[in-house]
């Protein structure tokens, strides 16, 4: 009979420390989908050196990704060539490419190093393009590098058809993917550098007195604390993309969103909420 009646109290008090963990957690969860919500159609946070998970909203749904696309194509040519101080003729190919732009000219002469800052930071399509072939020979066989690329970070959601993001039903990655790939890459100390850059003047401009000036389109680097890095990205299939991320006392945030109007406002709340609960949750 004793036995039975503290099997009773056993019972009641599970049922109770059930009840008691349901409130907090449902608590929890609402504050965490007040702190956290976005409109993006997709989006990922992670914690760059542990891989933690601090947020995710559709992120293994396939999605065109516009310019974010060249994250790859940097890391690629980054850890494909040996000297980025090289220099290289800007081939035909990469000439009068459609979109953002710094205005390559043909047969003029750059750095490999000019060319990814003009990549990364002003988005230049004719800097991806004349990137891609004078690394793999044609914008194809770079193609077949960048998913080499990818698998390699773990990403297993994707596809690259080619290196600036334009419009492909054959050119897809995931928010999950991308979060992946810009792990591995801001652990690359010269990818780290350029995304990391505000403005860069030492780019040469042929047939001008002056050199190019390119200035970072990515406002992360201005309104988050802490910001540093990463691209943007917008084509009207893919609408407005972003990585973003952010270091802070040795840790440091990545952030995916996909198809987010107010990309930049959404992405620092995601971040600084993610920092918030990291520290809480340690």
């Amino acid at each position: 009979m004793r036995l039975k009646k503290i099997n009773n109290v056993c019972i009641i008090s599970v049922i109770v420390l059930v009840f008691v963990c349901f409130c907090i957690n449902s608590t929890f969860l609402s504050a965490n989908a007040q702190t956290y919500e976005t409109c993006a159609k997709s989006a990922i946070v992670v914690e760059r050196t542990t891989g933690r998970l601090m947020y995710e909203k559709n992120p293994h749904e396939k999605l065109p990704i516009a310019s974010t696309t060249k994250i790859v194509t940097a890391l690629t040519v980054i850890e494909c060539t040996s000297d980025l101080e090289k220099i290289v003729e800007v081939p035909d190919e990469a000439v009068g490419v459609e979109g953002s732009s710094v205005y390559l000219a043909k047969n003029e002469k750059l750095k490999i190093k000019d060319l990814l800052y003009g990549l990364m930071l002003q988005s230049g399509n004719d800097c991806a393009v004349a990137l891609a072939v004078t690394t793999a020979g044609s914008v194809e066989k770079f193609a077949a590098l960048m998913n080499k690329t990818a698998k390699a970070a773990g990403a297993t959601e994707s596809n690259f058809t080619n290196p600036h993001g334009l419009s492909d039903p054959r050119h897809y990655s995931t928010a999950a993917d991308m979060a992946l790939i810009s792990c591995a890459a801001m652990r690359n100390d010269t990818f780290r550098e350029i995304v990391g850059t505000k403005t860069y003047k030492d780019c040469p401009w042929k047939d001008h007195e002056y050199n190019r000036t390119i200035n970072n389109k990515n406002k992360i680097l201005t309104m988050l604390e802490g910001g540093n890095g990463i691209k943007t990205g917008y084509t009207k299939a893919a609408g407005r993309c972003l990585v973003s991320s952010a270091e802070r006392d040795g840790i440091e945030m990545i952030c995916v969103v996909l198809n987010c109007g107010p990309m930049f406002e959404e992405s620092c709340d995601l971040i600084n909420a993610a920092f918030e609960n990291f520290s809480e949750n340690k």
